[in-house]
């Protein structure tokens, strides 16, 4: 899976006897694919500030992909994605609700990744050389506070800057120009 994905996260939460709360995340350029009791689902890059609100208890579990690293499971353009979400079961069909169940129900935390990831590995696509080069390129932004502009970048890559906007709308779902702005207000949000 290492090509296509970045990493796991688990969120637990006991809010029983308290008021919901809001909980805020500031997106990166990521593709996530989220487990928990109520079903699985797909959300694409979201450009503005992602809002939960959580209550009672419960607990899920996510896959974050690498940038460009959905493009091979989604038989389309990633951008469809972008500011939305949709139900595993439009890209995985019946496996994802079979996934999702062995997951809820597995007694830790490393049992609910064995069970992403041996689900995810029955339905591994070929590896996509384009995706692995966008994800280089998003990890280069994300590196070098330099890198401002997207002409910079498609002087560093070797294409055109229209190029750059066709691959990541079709890889990544937003534009360069997003991801760049995005990483810088990254840094700027672990600074303070």
């Amino acid at each position: 899976l290492r090509p296509f994905v970045d990493f796991h996260w688990i969120v637990r939460w006991d809010l029983r006897g308290q008021p919901p709360h809001e909980q805020k995340i500031l997106p990166h350029p990521n593709v996530n694919l989220a487990f928990e009791e109520s079903g699985s689902a797909v959300f694409g890059v979201d450009r503005k500030l992602f809002a939960r609100r959580i209550g009672g208890h419960g607990k899920a579990l996510g896959v974050r992909f690498r940038p460009g690293g959905f493009r091979p499971f989604w038989d389309a353009p990633v951008s469809r994605l972008t500011d939305r979400t949709i139900p595993a079961a439009e890209v995985f069909g019946a496996a994802a609700a079979t996934a999702q169940k062995a997951i809820m129900r597995a007694p830790s935390d490393a049992a609910m990744v064995a069970h992403a990831e041996e689900f995810l590995t029955r339905v591994l696509p070929d590896r996509d050389p384009v995706a692995e080069s966008i994800a280089d390129l998003v990890s280069l932004i994300g590196s070098d506070p330099l890198l401002k502009r997207v002409d910079q970048l498609a002087e560093v890559s070797g294409l055109s800057v229209r190029r750059l906007q066709r691959l990541f709308a079709e890889y990544v779902g937003v534009g360069p120009k997003w991801v760049m702005r995005r990483a810088r207000l990254h840094e700027a949000a672990q600074r303070a």
